[in-house]
């Protein structure tokens, strides 16, 4: 017997990314020294690229559905949380402000992921062809595989504004955080 493995969606993949970012958000908060720090750039890697692919491919589908007002608002909750987590980043977790500003931003980030879950996804679902669901997962993915891996609020939060800067500012940034890591790997 053969069974039939259904692709992932759209949805599917950001309602597991935003349960990823939940878990990280939890190990930033549990975690001291290097391991708060590594978590936070993992937090930092997957929120960019999560917000980059959005603006890029699932606001502009949910426009149709969902209504100008529903992605205008997201993406100024998404606007803001690029300069509150570029503040944090700047910041380190060392900083003694860390904890309370980040708090204040997980706040805002799940606040912001269940708008996008209650408001902008099921409208998707329930107007969208399953199979473009399907096929929007896969240029999701590649949209965060060309995607910078920190936030940059001045780069725009288009469509557009991604696709011309995105991948500079991704390589720029892959670069960065290779030398980040290598240093990191000298000092253990």
């Amino acid at each position: 017997m053969t069974t039939v493995q259904k692709e992932q969606d759209v949805i599917e993949l950001l309602l597991s990314q935003h349960q990823q970012i939940k878990a990280l958000f939890t190990r930033v908060n549990q975690s001291t020294g290097d391991q708060k720090r590594d978590a936070f750039h993992e937090l930092t890697r997957l929120l960019a690229v999560h917000e980059s692919a959005e603006e890029q491919v699932v606001h502009p589908a949910a426009r149709d559905d969902a209504g100008d007002a529903v992605v205008e608002a997201r993406l100024e909750e998404e606007n803001m949380a690029k300069r509150a987590l570029a503040a944090l980043y700047d910041m380190g977790v060392d900083s003694p402000d860390f904890d309370t500003r980040f708090a204040e931003f997980e706040a805002a980030v799940l606040s912001h992921a269940l708008h996008e879950e209650q408001e902008e996804f099921p409208l998707l679902r329930t107007k969208t062809d399953p199979d473009r669901l399907v096929r929007m997962a896969g240029a999701v993915r590649a949209a965060e595989a060309v995607s910078p891996t920190r936030p940059h609020p001045n780069a725009g939060e288009n469509p557009v504004a991604n696709l011309i800067a995105g991948p500079p500012l991704a390589i720029f940034d892959k670069t960065r955080d290779a030398v980040r890591d290598w240093r990191q790997s000298q000092k253990d």
